[in-house]
């Protein structure tokens, strides 16, 4: 018995010994941190959670209460901190999925029916730009159509006819005559808000279907309800007239007997009345007969109720 009693003591005193001095109770602070917003979608307000810190002073002591003491303050930390979220579950994460995608969705399909009007309002622009031009042009074309120029031939005097035996650029014997006159002929631009330009194809003058002299008309323009006096002058030189000469009698080459001329020739008028888009054109042949006497050599002769407009 006295033997178990030293030895517990020996005991005692050996764990006494090899057992550091308990240390003072360590001190403790907090440290305030914001909390992480849930992701319900909703807004909280700003809430601190308190996680517990050590004292630098005490970090040593704080080690020489062993494992056990470490885990427990560790596991009271991450509970204290996981409690302080609230758990984000999948539904509500698809919820928030569905509501982006939908809003994504229905920002698209907003987009493409702008984008489909404003394609619309350009079509409809041009086709109502296209049918109102093209009105406002048949108009014009229209009017312009009515307003017609106007050509009347005045007179014609022969200033010379020579009737002469020949030959041709063949060699062959013929009549032949050479003559010039002059014809004279109003142009008159009948349009109110157009002008014209004009031009004519050659004036002819014929015997027996047969050309003895020719003329032209230079081209002009002829503005707005206006008019001008136009002189040609037909010339004719040499001109054979092979069996047409036979019934053509003369003396010291001066025809004995009336010669009938026929006149013919076509003026062309164009208007720009929309620049080259509307530009009517008018078109007037002009046939006149008329018989040369050689009494009346160089004296004026009416064309009135002589000559034909088509």
């Amino acid at each position: 018995m006295p033997g178990d009693l030293a030895k517990t003591d020996s005991e005692a005193s050996s764990l006494s010994q090899s057992s550091p001095p308990r240390s003072p109770r360590r001190q403790m602070y907090y440290v305030q941190s914001p909390s992480r917003d849930s992701h319900d979608g909703e807004k909280t307000t700003n809430s601190f959670n308190s996680t517990p810190v050590l004292s630098p002073t005490h970090s040593h002591s704080n080690s020489s209460l062993g494992p056990h003491s470490s885990r427990e303050s560790s596991s009271t930390r991450l509970s204290k901190h996981h409690g302080s979220r609230k758990p984000r579950t999948n539904k509500q994460s698809w919820k928030e999925f569905d509501a982006i995608e939908e809003e994504a969705l229905l920002d698209g399909e907003a987009a493409h029916h702008a984008l489909h009007r404003r394609r619309c309002y350009f079509v409809a622009f041009l086709v109502g730009f296209f049918v109102l031009f093209t009105t406002f042009s048949l108009i014009l074309w229209g009017a312009s159509r009515l307003q017609k120029p106007k050509i009347t031939m005045k007179s014609i005097s022969f200033n010379e006819f020579v009737v002469q035996a020949g030959a041709d650029f063949s060699g062959v014997s013929t009549e032949m005559v050479s003559m010039n006159c002059t014809v004279k002929l109003t142009y008159r631009n009948t349009a109110t808000f157009f002008g014209v330009h004009v031009t004519s194809t050659p004036l002819r003058l014929s015997y027996s279907q047969l050309t003895v002299a020719t003329g032209s008309i230079h081209k002009f323009y002829q503005s707005r309800k206006s008019q001008r006096a136009l002189i040609v002058m037909m010339k004719g030189n040499h001109i054979p007239l092979y069996g047409g000469g036979a019934s053509l009698a003369s003396l010291n080459g001066a025809p004995t007997q009336p010669v009938p001329l026929a006149l013919d020739f076509m003026v062309r008028s164009r208007a720009y009345v929309l620049g080259k888009l509307v530009k009517p054109k008018f078109y007037k042949r002009i046939q006149c007969w008329v018989t040369m006497d050689p009494k009346k050599m160089s004296k004026a002769i009416s064309l009135k109720n002589k000559c034909s407009y088509s």
